[in-house]
């Protein structure tokens, strides 16, 4: 007899393939190996001893504070543990419930029916202006052409293009000023059919801007400001483009001086919620979410955001990460620019594991072969 400890990552479901279980069984075995951890807040307290209850009866649990069964507080926050077998019989059972747990159930299913990406897209990055905070993004004309192949030789599948630098404390451009710098680039991007070979995002919020990007054959809008302007939302949805809709706290200029939440998880779920309702309702259908690490962001933000990306799936969109040598690198080891690849490389890597599905970043042939061996480590 041999006996082996797997590790929890494994693709479970190749692994009982492997020694020839049903294709029923792997279902429901593939289920049972999946433990989710789910915090929930403000639940009514007699809602909460059901649901300790209904968890236990199937091999769950439900963390509650003391006194709970005696009613002592009339809200209490839970944590759930439960495999996602349990979380689908749960989901089932409390929808017969009070208290609010119908509510959940609903919840509950929603986090069931997530689907970890299949494939993690590179975002190149073409900065256009000349106070990037990595000078090596900065491009004009040709020599931007000529990086871009090689972002596209590198596999990159999309490249973003932007005129002004959103890093923290920069000054804004005037609108003719921004398209004076991406204009070039994008007339040569039309003229020699890149667009062919990969999808190119503009990086702007500024209507005119966005529009002269879409008609040179870009085909996703980067938006820092989520869709703010109604005016960017009927250009990109005229082009029926994608867009990205990203959150930032404040605006570049002030973002970093003081970023606060309560509670940066619900307050971003929240926002999001609110902007993909607005992006819909102007015909927008193709919608990519993006945190913002770093846009009015402590570190603790940061990091909360990334080690929990997965909370943000159950919106139903694709998650951008873009932590490319920013910041937030520094202050773990107190990096230059320069010297923060290995550090971009360990957040967006935990990132795909979490539930990115596509990567902004400048090192794209680092990070092509980075993933490349992040998936044939899942599969071994």
């Amino acid at each position: 007899m041999i006996v082996e400890k797997l590790s929890s990552s494994i693709d479970i479901k190749k692994y009982l393939h492997n020694i020839n279980v049903d294709s029923g069984g792997v279902s429901i075995l593939s289920s049972k190996a999946k433990t989710h951890i789910i915090s929930i807040k403000d639940l009514n307290v007699g809602g909460a001893n059901i649901l300790k209850q209904d968890a236990l009866s199937i091999g769950a649990d439900l963390a509650v504070p003391r006194g709970t069964v005696l009613a002592k507080t009339p809200k209490v926050d839970c944590i759930l543990i439960a495999t996602t077998a349990q979380l689908k019989t749960l989901s089932k059972k409390e929808l017969a419930q009070p208290f609010g747990l119908k509510d959940l159930a609903q919840r509950l299913k929603n986090i069931v029916n997530v689907k970890m990406p299949k494939t993690v897209e590179v975002m190149g990055i073409i900065n256009a202006n000349d106070d990037s905070f990595v000078r090596e993004s900065r491009f004009s004309d040709l020599g931007a052409i000529e990086k871009i192949e090689k972002m596209i030789e590198e596999g990159a599948s999309i490249i973003d293009i932007g005129g002004v630098s959103s890093a923290p404390n920069t000054k804004s451009v005037s609108i003719e000023e921004e398209l004076s710098r991406v204009k070039p680039i994008c007339d040569l991007i039309k003229k020699k059919k890149l667009y062919e070979k990969a999808r190119f995002s503009i990086d702007s919020y500024e209507p005119k801007v966005i529009e002269y990007a879409l008609n040179a054959g870009f085909s996703i809008v980067n938006d820092i400001t989520g869709l703010v302007n109604d005016e960017v939302a009927k250009v990109a949805a005229k082009h029926n483009a994608t867009v990205v809709i990203m959150h930032m706290q404040g605006k570049p200029e002030t973002m970093q001086e003081a970023p606060s939440y309560e509670n940066i998880l619900d307050e971003l779920y929240i926002f999001f919620q609110e902007r993909i309702a607005k992006a819909e309702s102007f015909g927008i259908s193709d919608i990519v979410l993006d945190v913002g690490i770093g846009f009015g962001k402590t570190l603790e933000n940061n990091l909360t955001l990334i080690k929990h990306l997965e909370h943000f799936m159950t919106l139903g969109k694709p998650l951008l990460v873009g932590a490319s040598r920013k910041s937030m690198i520094n202050m773990l080891d107190e990096s230059e620019v320069e010297d923060r690849l290995g550090g971009t490389l360990a957040i967006h890597l935990e990132s795909v594991k979490n539930g990115a599905a596509i990567l902004r970043v400048h090192d794209v042939k680092e990070h092509s072969q980075a993933l490349r061996l992040q998936k044939a480590l899942c599969g071994v």
